[in-house]
């Protein structure tokens, strides 16, 4: 079994983006299934979104635009949805580098 986490950055500010809601679900039966959800810390992290996960299909979506309303701030992404592939026992780290129109994921450790 596998953890998933997440943490997302703001290249804007330099800083952990704290308050951005997190939503992850697995592909399952032809059907997206809710599995894990939560809020990024102080350190713009989710430490506990799945602390045992499956081999599978996953997608993590972070609703962002109440995050750059909060900074006066606008985007032409409302949320950003990452599509990824568990296989092994291994901890997966999905971070997110973000910018008001653009953002950057990878494979994190």
């Amino acid at each position: 079994m596998s953890a998933i986490t997440t943490h997302v950055l703001d290249a804007v500010l330099g800083k952990p983006a704290e308050g951005i809601s997190v939503h992850l679900e697995k592909h399952l039966d032809q059907r997206w299934t809710a599995i894990g959800e939560g809020h990024t810390d102080r350190d713009g992290r989710c430490r506990d979104l799945c602390l045992d996960s499956g081999d599978g299909i996953y997608r993590i979506t972070f609703a962002v635009e109440a995050y750059f309303s909060r900074h006066s701030r606008t985007s032409i992404y409302p949320e950003i949805a990452i599509t990824f592939r568990v296989d092994g026992s291994q901890h997966y780290h999905i971070p997110v580098l973000l910018s008001d129109n653009s953002y950057t994921t990878y494979r994190g450790s």
